[in-house]
Order: structure tokens, then C-alpha cells, then sequence
């Protein structure tokens, strides 16, 4: 039997057995099918019932609730939408932009709001993200960052001195108030139960082998339903329909022992707060509430035929690169011990544009594309196709999001050459930067291909 605890520092941690739930027990004939026990269908759930409580929602899960990318991600509830604002601008005009990135900054405070209702705690604080620029390169980025959001005028992203930052190198930083330190486990896990109290059949060990309009067809029966909501994220490699329209891109992460106070007020992160930095092969992290960084970033690479092993995980070059990459940023934690290393796959649309959408002639609902910055936004999801779904006329069923199809990936081997391609080229814009002084040529030109 899979020990689910191994999965991450998150499940190794919640306070929750992790016992599977029964699986299918044969055919089943329900309202809505949520394919996918990630936060983006059990949110769909959520507030599918707010919108009718008489609606019979079966969710099903090849592995637990919280398996995938809900349970084992970095923490940060953001405002941060896989594409830049300045992107949906040139894409889908100002307002809409506007209006995405006011949804977003919404919706960390959603989290924190519905999760207090319910009485889960999932040390939700939201103490912002501190984003240090630590050369002069990035120090020219940060200021283009605030300069930018000040001139939408929704972000209140501010500019700090060197004298308010202590990364090691920092020259300065920006904050961005709207990000929520959280843990993730928690809160699928959580969710979950609050869903069953509601009514909804959450079924595991059921791998879902294929689906079509009103039918999902699973190894343990087939349910038949009025509407589909596919919830797979960079699962979706692994299903035919969605083979080619997402890629799973790996991201890894480590958690250290946790560390005493005196030694976090030297480093200058605070209980909430978020930290990352300038450098375009990303790096994110958080204080954990118990005192530990869980530091996490790219670096592990692309398999072929989008192919998803348990041994992709963990990647021992990138684990050591992580933890040589925190103690550059911070010396004061000098030999502190890595208790927990652990990883897993997001799902990256061809246009790096995340998308909710939903066919009322098919019935067949989907969200997902959202490139690691999905444990907000998959709530923005949740409530965007039950508005959908329920046909409510609502703000959230304009946004510029809402029915966005993004180009299928390339054949192999052009996916496998493309994916490992933009991974070199932002190691490589990093070294160019360090050597030049001057922003990177090679990241200039990817851009367009990432969202920015």
C-alpha cells in the first residue's frame, strides 16, 4: 500500500491519516462528474452547491484528494496569474485585463474567507511576497515591475530599499501585499471533508480512463452525468482528449528543520510572507509555520511523451541545487539540515494562458494551465465554472479567460526539444546576466513564449 506521507513535507504533515476513501463500486448516475481530486475540481464542487444545493456531485481520483500539484506545491496563495497583466492587455484589451487581475486579487482573500467559515486551519497569513533583486539587472527589473503595476492602478506593489532587505546580495526588492502564506495539504484535505458533510461522493483509487459528453468512464464503472468538469492539470498529459493540450512540467522542492526565532529575525522573513527573486529560472519560498523554509524551484526537466513517474520526483542534482541556492540567499542558516525533499508535475498550457471552459451543448467543463500559480487561482475556477455551469450572468463569466483555447502542444519530438530548450534558455539568461551586467538576450526572446 502507498504510504501518501512520502508525497511531500505537506501530507507528512497534515493532521489526517490519508487512509483512501472507498473507490467506484460500479455504474453511477449523478449531476455533475468532477474528474480530478485537485483543488480545481473540489472548489467546482464547493460552489456548484452555494449556486444549488440539490445538485448530486461525484468526484473521482485515481490516487487521494490532494495527490497531485493542491497538495504539494510552495504555499503561495498570489494574485499571480500565469500571464503578465501587461500580456492580457496586448491580448484581450485593458479592461479585461484589469478586470482579470482585480479577480485575482480577490481571490486570495476568498481562500482565507471560506476556509475560516468552514473552521479549517490552514495557517493561512497573509504577509505578502518579497521578491529581492539581487544585482543590478534585477534591481532594473524591480523597478519596471513597480513602475508597471503602478501604472494600471490595481496592484499596490511597493519599492524597497536596501536597507529594509537582508538576502544576501540585495540591492533592494519589491512587496506585493496580496499573497498568503498557507499550507496546501490542509487545505485540500480539508475542503474535502467539508464537501462530504455537503453531500458530495468523493471516490479514490478510480483512475478515470477516458471521457466524453455526459459520460466518464473510469476501471471501476462508468458515470453517467449531465455535466463533466475535467480537473486534471498536468495529469491531463495522461488522458487521450487532453494529451497534447497541456504539457506537466516538473518543479521540485525541499523543507529544512525548522529554525529559531532569533535566527528568522536576522533573516528578515516574517510569519506570511513569501519570497522569491529576480532570476528567470524561478525559485519561490515561505516560513512555514513551524518555522521551516519549504524553498522550491525549476530546474528538473521535461520527459518524453509528457510521461509522469513517481522517480521524476525527486531529482538529487536539483535538491542540492536548491539547498546551495537558499543558503547563497541567506548564510545565517548554515548548515541546517533538509528534513523533507519532494516534487511533482504543473500543467503549462502551449500559450502559458490558464483557461476555464465550459460547452453547454457537451456538458464538458474544464480549468487548469496554470503554470504553478494555481492554488488561488484554481478557486477562481471553482466559482467561474459553477457560474457556467448553473448559467449565472456574473462578472467572472466575462473574464478574458473564460472559453480561451490554447494551441495544442507539438508532436513528438518537437514538445520534447521545445520544453528542454526554454529550460536551458533560462539557465542560460541567469549566466548571461551574471557575466554582461545587462538583461538577457535569451530571456527577451522567450517571453513571448512564457506569458510575458
Amino acid at each position: 500500500m502507498t504510504d501518501f506521507r512520502h508525497l511531500s513535507f505537506w501530507h507528512a504533515t497534515v493532521p489526517d491519516d490519508l487512509t483512501p476513501r472507498p473507490a467506484l463500486d460500479g455504474d453511477r448516475e449523478v449531476d455533475v462528474a468532477i474528474v480530478g481530486g485537485g483543488l480545481t475540481g473540489l472548489w467546482t464542487a464547493w460552489y456548484l452547491l452555494e449556486r444549488d444545493p440539490s445538485l448530486s456531485i461525484a468526484v473521482l481520483e485515481k490516487e487521494i484528494v490532494g495527490f497531485g500539484a493542491s497538495g504539494r506545491n510552495g504555499g503561495w496563495c498570489s494574485a499571480l496569474f500565469p500571464r503578465s497583466t501587461a500580456s492580457l492587455e496586448r491580448a484581450h484589451g485593458r479592461e479585461a485585463a484589469l478586470a482579470m487581475r482585480r479577480a485575482m486579487i480577490d481571490t486570495v482573500d476568498e481562500v482565507g474567507r471560506v476556509a475560516a467559515s468552514i473552521g479549517l486551519d490552514i495557517d493561512f497569513v497573509k504577509g505578502g511576497t518579497v521578491a529581492f533583486a539581487r544585482s543590478g539587472v534585477q534591481l532594473d527589473a524591480a523597478r519596471a515591475e513597480v513602475a508597471e503595476a503602478a501604472g494600471f492602478g490595481v496592484d499596490l506593489v511597493e519599492f524597497w530599499g536596501q536597507d529594509r532587505v537582508r538576502a544576501a546580495g540585495a540591492l533592494g526588492a519589491t512587496f506585493d501585499p496580496t499573497c498568503a502564506r498557507l499550507h496546501p495539504a490542509k487545505l485540500v484535505r480539508g475542503l474535502a471533508r467539508a464537501l462530504e458533510a455537503r453531500g458530495v461522493s468523493i471516490v479514490e483509487g478510480t483512475e478515470v480512463v477516458d471521457y466524453e459528453s455526459r459520460t466518464v468512464r473510469t476501471t471501476r464503472g462508468t458515470v453517467r452525468c449531465r455535466d463533466v468538469v475535467v480537473a486534471t492539470e498536468g495529469y491531463g498529459a495522461t488522458l487521450p482528449a487532453t494529451r497534447r493540450r497541456v504539457l506537466p512540467l516538473y518543479s521540485l522542492m525541499i523543507a529544512t528543520e525548522p529554525l529559531p526565532d532569533t535566527l528568522w529575525e536576522e533573516i528578515g522573513i516574517e510569519h506570511g510572507q513569501t519570497f522569491t527573486d529576480f532570476r528567470h529560472l524561478l525559485v519561490y519560498g515561505q516560513r512555514t509555520a513551524d518555522n521551516r523554509f519549504a524553498f522550491g524551484g525549476r530546474g528538473a526537466r521535461y520527459h518524453w511523451g509528457s510521461s509522469i513517474r513517481s522517480d521524476y520526483d525527486r531529482v538529487p542534482a536539483v535538491f542540492d541545487h536548491l539547498r546551495r541556492t537558499l543558503g547563497e540567499m541567506f548564510p545565517a542558516i548554515g548548515d541546517a539540515g533538509v528534513t523533507h525533499r519532494w516534487g511533482g508535475p504543473l500543467g503549462v498550457a502551449r500559450d502559458w494562458h490558464a483557461s476555464a471552459n465550459y460547452d453547454p451543448s457537451s456538458g464538458l467543463a474544464s480549468a487548469g494551465g496554470y503554470v504553478g500559480d494555481g492554488l488561488s487561482t484554481t478557486n477562481l475556477a471553482g466559482r467561474t465554472l459553477a457560474d457556467l455551469i448553473t448559467g449565472a450572468d456574473t462578472a467572472l463569466v466575462a473574464l478574458p479567460w473564460v472559453n480561451h483555447r490554447s494551441p495544442s502542444w507539438e508532436p513528438e519530438p518537437w514538445r520534447f526539444l521545445g520544453a528542454n530548450a526554454g529550460l536551458t534558455a533560462m539557465t542560460v539568461a541567469d549566466a548571461e546576466e551574471k557575466v554582461t551586467g545587462r538583461a538577457s538576450i535569451a530571456a527577451r526572446l522567450m517571453g513571448p513564449l512564457t506569458g510575458h
